[in-house]
C-alpha cells in the first residue's frame, strides 16, 4: 500500500498527492510508464509495468510502434487493476538546454490524454529520473508545476486526482521537496 507523503486540495475539489509506494499497485484508472520512443518495456518502471501487466501491453506497445519524445501513446492496463498505461517518453538528460521543455510537453501530454479519456485518476512516476538521468529535483519541480497547473485549469478536467508515486526514497524526497516549494 502507497504511503500519502503530501497532498493538496484544489477549489475544484481536485487533490494532488505525493506517495511513495508501487505504481503498479496504484489504486488509479491511469498509471504512467517512462516509456522510451519505440516503447521497449525492458527494464526500470517500463520493466515493472510490462511484469506485472503481462505480455498484452507489450504487444499493443508494439503496435503503435514509434513515439516522439515528450509525447505519449496510450494502451490497455493489461492485467494491471488500472484501466489504461499511458506511455509517456521522456528525455535523455544531457544537459543541452531544451530537456526541461520534453519533460514538460511529456507530462502535459499524459495529462491531457486521460483527460480527453474521461478518466478520473491518474498515478505519475518520476520520468526520466532514473536511467535517463534527469536530475531528480528538477525532474520533480517540473512534473508538480505541470500538474498542478492541469488540475487548476478552466473548464476543469475530468481528472480530480493527480498522484505522484516513486517506490525509492530519494526520489519521493524530491516530490516531497517540490510540493513544498509550491504553493497552489
Amino acid at each position: 500500500m502507497a504511503t500519502i507523503l503530501r497532498e493538496r486540495r484544489y477549489p475544484s475539489g481536485a487533490v494532488l498527492r505525493v506517495v511513495r509506494g508501487n505504481l503498479v499497485r496504484e489504486p488509479v484508472d491511469a498509471i504512467v510508464n517512462a516509456a522510451n520512443e519505440w516503447l521497449q518495456h525492458g527494464g526500470g518502471v517500463a520493466g515493472a509495468i510490462a511484469a506485472a501487466g503481462g505480455p498484452g501491453i507489450q504487444r499493443e506497445s508494439d503496435a503503435i510502434g514509434h513515439v516522439a519524445t515528450g509525447s505519449c501513446a496510450v494502451t490497455s492496463g493489461g492485467e494491471l487493476s488500472c484501466r489504461y498505461v499511458i506511455h509517456a517518453v521522456g528525455p535523455v538528460y544531457r544537459g543541452t538546454g531544451d530537456e526541461d521543455d520534453l519533460l514538460a510537453a511529456g507530462v502535459r501530454s499524459s495529462l491531457e490524454a486521460a483527460d480527453r479519456l474521461g478518466l478520473s485518476s491518474i498515478s505519475i512516476p518520476g520520468i526520466s529520473s532514473g536511467i535517463y538521468g534527469f536530475p531528480k529535483d528538477r525532474c520533480a519541480a517540473i512534473i508538480v508545476r505541470e500538474a498542478e497547473s492541469f488540475l487548476q485549469r478552466e473548464p476543469a478536467p475530468s481528472v480530480t486526482e493527480v498522484r505522484l508515486c516513486n517506490i525509492d526514497e530519494k526520489t519521493a524526497v524530491a516530490f516531497v521537496s517540490a510540493f513544498d516549494q509550491t504553493g497552489a
